[in-house]
């Protein structure tokens, strides 16, 4: 307790700044866009097919644009590409507030995506991953707390406040909350940890002691083993927070009595993101990586089989176990496998890949509600793919971490 404690002490300025950020991120991310679904259906006209295939290619699109803006984190200081972000997704949350057509809809998701979900959560957590080693699970676990409460608090909220306000408005408040947040981050981050000139120097190495860049990843068989890791939360904890009021009322809940359990996926996902941090900090992501995903796939199952809210609680702490443990080990994994001089670009590469991931969910789960498969009924089909992930990702990672004790060949002489 007393090294936790210094360290919190120590680090305090940067983790908070971390954690502004994650929390931040949470005005893009679905959990909170997908409270208004039922209000953007019936403003625009959508079916939930509908509404599902505008949110993926908005989805997508923002996808295919973090691949080359994802990089920017190798260049620029943390604190000049989060302010930026923090407006770029604040002109969003405005644009929401007063959007009327479905071109503009779709514009203003895509705005939500790339700001939200795609670089605040991305220059957070290369932020965390560079500035710390020997403590980066505990770092990055501590700066992923902000979107745990996001998703704890915003949801419940808002979805009270909508009983007194208009939804339009909300959004105008979300956007006061982005740009109050500017100038704090601004301040916290007046002495950075690593410098953006000091990024090459600084850098810890991966696999056979050399640091990878995208390329070499992109061309490496552990990346694509693990992609499913990376799509598989994404997609399906996505599509379970965007059809939320389609779930509630095929279960026969009310939306408020379904959105009560978010704060216990969130203590769940907050409580696994700790001990993640500490285990992957002590014992390395390899054995970590190898077990998360089998809380989740029961968790959707139970989430699946339980006839009330009560009963629905015990899938969604395992589904928030996964979840947390996943927002540890997607960032310390690839920066441990792969060094961090380009981990900017590398997490670009895999947060677009989550990104697409957080597009197909919907969109596979909107078509098959609207073909008459109910996504209590779809729950089953998702656990079964969380297991396979896990069989995947452990094969993949215990394969590959001889390299990590083999160190580079000594470069021919030029």
């Amino acid at each position: 307790m007393t090294a936790l404690t210094d360290f919190l002490r120590l680090n305090a300025r940067w983790l908070l700044a971390g954690f502004l950020l994650t929390f931040a991120s949470s005005f893009g991310q679905t959990f909170f866009i997908s409270v208004y679904s039922a209000e953007i259906r019936m403003a625009f006209g959508l079916s939930d097919g509908q509404w599902g295939a505008i949110y993926a290619f908005a989805t997508m699109a923002s996808a295919g644009v973090m691949v080359f803006v994802g990089g920017l984190t190798d260049r620029f200081r943390v604190r000049w590409i989060g302010v930026v972000i923090l407006a770029g997704l604040a002109a969003a949350a405005l644009a929401m507030s007063v959007a009327t057509e479905v071109w503009a809809l779709i514009l203003v998701v895509f705005l939500l995506r790339l700001m939200g979900q795609g670089m605040m959560g991305h220059t957070a957590m290369v932020g965390m991953a560079r500035w710390f080693v020997a403590t980066r699970g505990r770092a990055v676990s501590i700066a992923g707390l902000g979107v745990a409460v996001g998703e704890a608090l915003l949801p419940l909220a808002f979805v009270a406040l909508m009983a007194v306000f208009d939804w339009r408005l909300l959004w105008v408040a979300a956007a006061m909350i982005l740009i109050v947040l500017a100038p704090v981050l601004w301040s916290l981050l007046q002495r950075e940890r690593t410098p953006a000139s000091f990024v090459q120097s600084s850098s810890s190495l991966g696999m056979e002691g050399r640091a990878w860049t995208r390329g070499e990843v992109a061309r490496h068989w552990l990346f694509w083993m693990l992609v499913p890791m990376v799509l598989g939360p994404a997609a399906w904890n996505t599509a379970l927070f965007f059809h939320q009021v389609h779930l509630a009322e095929v279960k026969g809940w009310s939306h408020l009595e379904f959105v009560q359990l978010f704060p216990v996926y969130t203590l769940a996902a907050v409580s696994a993101m700790l001990l993640s941090g500490a285990a992957v900090d002590r014992f390395g992501n390899a054995r970590v990586a190898s077990v998360y995903f089998l809380p989740g796939a029961l968790g959707f199952v139970l989430l699946g089989l339980a006839a009330t809210p009560g009963a629905a609680l015990f899938g969604m702490v395992l589904i928030g176990a996964t979840a947390g443990a996943n927002s540890t080990i997607g960032t310390t994994l690839w920066a441990e496998y792969f060094g961090t001089r380009h981990l900017g670009r590398i997490r670009a590469m895999t947060t677009a890949l989550m990104v697409v991931g957080s597009a197909i969910g919907p969109s596979v789960t909107g078509a098959l509600i609207d073909a008459g498969m109910t996504f209590d009924r779809q729950t089953f089909w998702i656990g079964g793919y969380y297991l396979l992930t896990a069989a995947l990702t452990g094969f993949a990672v215990f394969r590959a971490a001889p390299a990590l004790r083999t160190p580079s060949a000594p470069e021919a002489p030029r």
